[in-house]
């Protein structure tokens, strides 16, 4: 390896921890073997609101193997006050608490829990328990539930939400347009379905203390959080998830099943595991369901002169979610009269939750469906509508961009799509029976940083380990953190380990919002920069001191495992050397990455955001309304790409799951049982195989040095907004029908 051709930032490197993964060696939080294991299997409540009247057990307890059963009437002391059950992600509202008194507040509640030496006899067990109720009327209907909207008064102390800035005149604005716009779309309630399921494995050590393998996305808010509800102390609790078998947002709070197994092993004592069935992932976390009206207004050239937003989405009974919905067009956009109102409706569920991209995903899809639908009544293409209302500027908020490289994503994926090929006319691209539609979308969303800590400890033999409390939900953390040590010390990616998903390591938020890589990448470069100026310190005591005249790092090369001077690079020294030469077993160093390091500039001076270019081509077979997406084209403009590789699987990923959002993902509600009916993979449709064809993923060149000290900006996110947007553009475009509630199924297609 020389110089020129070291891996690091840029490089296109497997995932370092595919290996494991593939060979099982990875555990997951339902793996870990603990000695005297009991398994927990919980009973869920029949109705969606009322009260226990009775449990009746006997015939439960009598099963061989069956330890206890653990309810409201048994469980152990845990804090009374909301506040103490608050988490690093806590809404306003009353937390929910498993087994807190006789109250259900869902369908699918957990009401008590059967631990047992086995799994087989606690299930076995947990279906014998009878349950009597005391019931009350529920609604769980989004329609009904909009007669209670409302905006809660104290919406400010959730700094996720930011309430949209009205400017200018847009009720007269609107009503003097040439051209308008009025309609309404929808979003049905989507559930979170990774593929592994939220599990908790609790170790209970015997001076009290416990050790918990959950399926979290962040592990010292669980630490901190478990430690509060249940008066442990958080010296007494580690949390630890190292593997998570994918989140999407659901596992940025902790979920009830944690709350029951560490009730149950603090009140018998004994390690306990429970894991959620697929049916039970339906009884929590899911991306609100959704109703927008906008109204637009524009010049006959296309020209945007009003935009009035209203959105409702929806949220439990319990805590009130809120999302970013109306603000994304009004962000992105030049157009000088603009107006957003945002309420939420309450419903007989559990509390709505972010969800890959949350808020984004859901309103800036719905709005760009209503630009596709205003661009076709001013006759203009749709990507040139979009470019004639491009803003070089966040709108909304008057500030400039740190960077947006839109127009360029526009450029390239058009160029890329054969967007000039489109004819103009709906119905007028055929290939035998299947009707072609092209659409195009734009995609926005938060370029993010959080304070994080990372420790590096590099050793004699030349090999190093990067440490942090951060996760990995299957974005690539572990990978990320090798490239970026690599490059700051020259290092090669087998050279180095990264720890991560403990709560035992340096400091780090949940991980969420598409800003790990940025954070754990810039608290790692930190670290790994002190290591090097140690280095360099140890260098000038050499004899030899074969880097005289150095006089910081930017005066060297780190490459090769080698330090070498800048200036003239056959001045060079190998690390082990150095190491050897001054005495040290090993160089140790934490530091810390916060807001503003580096050059970064704060969003009070300037909005910082990822933008997306989304292309799509579907065709629809005109007998059968089936809709195929046989091509994506997806431009994203997110600043510096750490690992190319990686990056491109997460924008995979996102837009299979905006294909989901626009063709199959819809969670249906029993209204008069007050349950959510199609809780698993057979009747709740997430695109397969055979759903996905085509997807071509552009980076557009961003430098970036004021977004984020590395000039990232995140990916986790931006593959999803707008991609079901493109889809529901390209189907109007193939059949002449705006559907604009999603998904788009074959019935929406169907003849009046």
């Amino acid at each position: 390896m020389t110089a020129t051709t070291k891996i690091g930032i840029g490089t296109s490197l497997s995932r370092v921890d595919g290996a494991e993964k593939v060979t099982g060696k990875a555990k997951y939080a339902a793996e870990y073997n603990v000695p005297g294991l009991l398994y927990g299997v919980t009973v869920s409540a029949r109705i969606a609101k009322g009260r226990i009247t009775h449990l009746e057990e006997n015939a439960a307890r009598a099963v061989p193997g069956v330890v206890d059963i653990v309810s409201h009437l048994n469980r152990p002391k845990q804090a009374w006050l909301d506040h103490s059950w608050k988490d690093e992600l806590g809404i306003p509202g009353e937390p929910f608490k498993a087994f807190h008194d006789d109250r259900i507040l869902f369908a699918g509640q957990p009401i008590a829990v059967v631990i047992a030496e086995t799994f087989e006899a606690a299930r076995f067990a947990a279906s014998l328990v009878e349950v009597a109720y005391e019931e009350e009327p529920h609604n769980i209907d989004f329609t009904a539930s909009l007669a209670e909207k409302f905006t809660p008064s104290y919406f400010k102390r959730r700094n996720t939400y930011h309430p949209p800035k009205k400017r200018g005149d847009p009720d007269t604005a609107f009503a003097n347009a040439t051209l308008k716009l009025e309609a309404e779309y929808h979003l049905a309630t989507e559930h979170h379905n990774p593929m592994e399921m939220h599990a908790s494995t609790v170790e209970w050590h015997g001076d009290g203390s416990i050790t918990v393998y959950d399926k979290i996305q962040g592990s010292q808010g669980d630490q901190a959080y478990l430690a509060s509800a249940f008066g442990l102390g958080k010296k007494n609790v580690r949390v630890v998830n190292a593997y998570v078998g994918g989140g999407f947002g659901s596992g940025l709070r902790p979920q009830w099943q944690v709350q029951v197994a560490v009730m149950a092993a603090i009140h018998l004592e004994r390690s306990v595991r429970v894991v959620m069935t697929r049916a039970q992932m339906f009884t929590h976390v899911h991306r609100p369901e959704c109703t927008y009206s906008i109204r637009l207004g524009a010049e006959h050239t296309g020209k945007l002169s009003a935009m009035i937003n209203d959105a409702t989405t929806s949220t439990s009974r319990f805590e009130n979610n809120m999302e970013d919905i109306v603000v994304w067009g009004m962000m992105n956009y030049d157009c000088p009269n603009a107006s957003g109102e945002y309420t939420i409706a309450p419903r007989d569920t559990y509390t709505s939750a972010d969800m890959r991209a949350p808020g984004a995903a859901t309103g800036m899809t719905l709005f760009e469906i209503a630009i596709d639908e205003m661009a076709y009544k001013a006759k203009v293409d749709p990507l040139e509508f979009r470019l004639i209302n491009y803003s070089e500027v966040d709108s909304m908020n008057e500030t400039p961009f740190t960077s947006k490289a839109l127009r360029e994503a526009y450029r390239e994926g058009a160029e890329r799509f054969g967007w000039e090929k489109r004819s103009p006319q709906p119905r007028s691209m055929r290939e035998g029976r299947e009707l072609i539609g092209w659409g195009v979308a734009t995609g926005m969303w938060d370029a993010q940083f959080s304070k994080t800590a990372a420790r590096a400890v590099l050793t004699a033999d030349g090999r190093l380990e990067v440490a942090s409390a951060t996760s990995d939900i299957g974005t690539g953390t572990y990978t990320v953190m090798t490239l970026v040590a690599a490059d700051t010390l020259g290092l090669a990616p087998e050279q180095i380990t990264a720890r991560l998903g403990d709560s035992d390591l340096p400091t780090a938020p949940v991980e969420g919002g598409s800003w790990a890589a940025a954070s754990t990448g810039a608290a790692v470069q930190l670290a790994c920069q002190s290591v090097a100026k140690r280095l360099l310190k140890a260098a000038e005591k050499m004899e030899d001191k074969p880097l005289h005249g150095a006089k910081s790092i930017d005066d060297l090369v780190f490459a090769d495992g080698a330090m070498a001077l800048k200036s003239d690079p056959s001045r060079r020294v190998a690390i082990t050397e150095v190491m050897t030469a001054a005495g040290l077993d090993r160089i140790e160093v934490e530091e810390t990455a916060s807001p503003g390091i580096g050059g970064m500039i704060s969003m009070a001076q300037k909005s910082r955001n990822t933008h997306s270019a989304i292309f799509c081509e579907v065709r629809v077979d005109e007998e059968l309304n089936q809709v195929r997406v046989t091509r994506v084209v997806s431009a994203v403009a997110a600043g510096r790409i750490i690992n190319p590789k990686t990056a491109r699987s997460q924008i995979l990923g996102g837009v299979v799951m905006g294909i989901g959002m626009a063709l199959h993902e819809e969670t249906f509600a029993d209204k008069a049982l007050g349950r959510w009916m199609n809780h698993n993979y057979a009747e709740y449709h997430v695109p397969a195989h055979a759903d996905i064809e085509d997807i071509d993923v552009i980076f557009v060149d961003e430098p970036d040095p004021e977004v984020t000290p590395l000039g990232v900006k995140g990916l986790g996110e931006i593959g999803i907004v707008g991609t079901a947007a493109a889809v529901a553009n390209a189907i109007y475009h193939a059949t002449g029908k705006r559907v604009r509630q999603l998904p788009v199924t074959i019935d929406k297609l169907l003849p009046p």
